[in-house]
C-alpha cells in the first residue's frame, strides 16, 4: 500500500501525517506480527531511533498499535487492525517462541472472558501462550 493511503488513518485518529510517520506507519503494517523498537529500527535504518521511539509512543497513545506484553523483558508492539477504534472483545492472543524469542499474533483466537471479581477495575489483559513454535520446532528435530 502506498504511505498515501495511511493519511486518513493517522488524520482521524488525529495524528499529523508527516513524511517520517507515514514511513514508519507502512512499515509497521507490513509487519505480520509483533514488533520491537529494535526490529523497527532495522527496518528503517534512515530515520533516528528517537524519532522512531516518539512516534511509538505517539501511535500508542492514539490507539494504532497496542502493547504487549509476552514476558521477555523486552517492549512489543502490534498492530490495530481496526486504526484505534477496537473493543476489548476485538483483543487477541499471542504466541511467545522460547527459543528464538519471537511473539506471534493469534488473530483469530480472541481473548476469554476473564469474571474479575466485585470492586475490582481491569484496565488491560495479556494473553500469552508460551511454547515452541514451528520453525524452532522443526529445526530440533534430526
Amino acid at each position: 500500500m502506498r504511505t498515501a493511503n495511511y493519511i486518513p488513518i493517522l488524520e482521524d485518529a488525529g495524528i499529523r501525517p508527516t513524511s517520517t510517520r507515514l514511513l514508519i506507519y507502512d512499515a509497521i503494517s507490513r509487519m505480520t506480527d509483533t514488533f520491537s523498537l529494535t526490529s523497527l529500527e532495522n527496518e528503517l535504518q534512515s530515520i533516528d531511533k528517537s524519532v522512531i521511539f516518539r512516534t511509538l509512543t505517539l501511535f500508542h497513545d492514539h490507539h494504532l498499535i497496542h502493547s504487549v506484553d509476552d514476558g521477555s523483558g523486552s517492549h512489543k508492539f502490534c498492530l490495530c487492525h481496526n486504526h484505534g477504534h477496537c473493543s476489548s472483545e476485538e483483543a487477541h492472543c499471542h504466541f511467545y517462541c522460547e527459543k528464538c524469542h519471537k511473539t506471534y499474533c493469534l488473530n483469530e483466537d480472541a481473548i476469554p472472558p476473564v469474571r474479575i471479581p466485585e470492586g475490582f477495575v481491569a484496565y488491560k489483559v495479556n494473553y500469552i501462550v508460551k511454547g515452541v513454535c514451528a520453525e524452532c520446532a522443526r529445526k530440533k528435530q534430526p
